[in-house]
């Protein structure tokens, strides 16, 4: 399969005319500046003419937990089949799904559903017409761990009732489980023996520091012992002060570091957004959705982590008023940062390379480059999806 006449997102960098050549689930070349015009679309030749379109690898979601209906934690196969299927169609064709604050068995039973989604990534659904079809789910790429090894004082909206100091031998029988899936904990490293808790598992692990209370020493403490990552920056941790500068402040210190930033409209001002990119550059910001159950769907009552969340419009809360999530799905996310003048390519990079590289999964995603897994989006000069390859086919 070729696809033609598009604007490439190359080397997740920029634009640039030319052709993917794709050979059953990999991308196999690019020929820049090599546009050949022709049909829009004929399966005999088997190409897409992409003109007038952005060319760009599908999203990856580090931290969702959930859409549609369901909750990851829920530990329900079919509804995380149904929610891969939303994502596949909102153009995120990585997710790592993220399960809330719970107790180690409940954990184990999250693991293992997603461990069973690996193996059957798909679900039968009647359409309007009344015919069953197959819904498609995208790659689950990894899990994050928000929590239970978080601050008290900065819960958000983690149920207290299951955050518990660092265990490292609570986290290896998790890990045993899926060496291959556990790609993300969040930790508050002010905590009792979080520090050596974060450099003991470090190599096995990306460490992000969030629902925290740390100072900048502590958390400077923190990467210095092997953290490289922030869970929602700004949100559940102490303000960008002037003198302590925090968490924030420590992550701007080490340039290795990425940080999360909700990009709904609801967690961050547009201003801090922008000022998020200038401070951290569009090498380090990944955007998230950090969605709950509710993304996809009508106001109303919902639940996270087994807490009542009510929804009106793009605000979910607690009914203490805590913010409990978006409903926002990433590409909704990305479009807004566009609207809000951060340029096109470094919200891409946001969205795609950084996120992949977040997780370790950059080998095979998060860019247009030969070998990478053929997970792209067709989009139009709008930024809205016209079409999606996800492993070398339209869907």
């Amino acid at each position: 399969m070729k696809i033609r006449n598009g604007v490439i997102f190359t080397n997740g960098t920029s634009f640039q005319e030319g052709t993917v050549h794709i050979a059953d689930d990999r991308i196999t070349a690019i020929d820049l500046k090599t546009a050949v015009y022709g049909k829009s679309h004929d399966c005999q030749e088997n190409f897409y003419d992409a003109s007038g379109c952005y060319v760009i690898p599908g999203f990856t979601d580090i931290h969702f937990h959930g859409c549609f209906g369901y909750d990851f934690s829920d530990c329900n196969l079919t509804g995380l089949q149904i929610m891969g299927g939303y994502q596949l169609q909102a153009g995120i064709t990585q997710i790592c799904p993220a399960a809330m604050t719970c107790p180690e068995e409940r954990l184990v039973r999250i693991i293992e559903c997603a461990r069973a989604y690996r193996i059957h990534p798909f679900t039968e659904a009647v359409n309007s017409r009344g015919d069953i079809c197959s819904i498609q789910g995208a790659d689950l790429t990894g899990i994050h761990l928000e929590g239970p090894f978080l601050s008290m004082a900065k819960k958000g909206a983690q149920n207290p009732r299951f955050i518990i100091p660092p265990d490292a031998d609570m986290y290896y029988r998790l890990k045993a489980l899926a060496p291959d899936l556990l790609k993300l904990i969040t930790i508050a490293p002010e905590t009792e023996n979080a520090l050596d808790f974060i450099e003991e598992i470090k190599d096995s692990i990306t460490v992000s520091i969030g629902h925290t209370t740390a100072n900048y020493e502590t958390a400077r403490k923190a990467f210095e012992k092997g953290a490289t990552h922030v869970t929602h920056l700004f949100n559940a941790m102490p303000s960008f002060s002037h003198r302590d500068t925090g968490v924030i402040g420590a992550a701007f210190d080490m340039p290795d570091t990425q940080v999360e930033l909700i990009c709904d409209g609801v967690h961050v001002s547009e201003t801090m957004i922008r000022a998020a990119f200038q401070l951290f550059t569009d090498n380090r910001v990944v955007l998230v959705s950090d969605s709950m159950m509710a993304a996809g769907c009508p106001d109303g009552e919902y639940t996270l982590g087994g807490q009542s969340v009510t929804v009106k419009g793009k605000l979910a809360t607690l009914h203490d008023g805590t913010i409990a999530g978006s409903v926002t799905n990433l590409a909704d996310c990305f479009r807004y940062a566009v609207s809000i003048g951060i340029p096109v390519e470094s919200a891409l990079k946001a969205v795609t390379i950084n996120p992949a590289r977040a997780i370790g999964i950059d080998k095979d995603y998060g860019s247009i480059a030969s070998g990478k897994i053929a997970n792209l989006l067709i989009l139009d000069s709008n930024l809205h999806i016209k079409a999606i390859i996800f492993h070398g086919k339209i869907l």
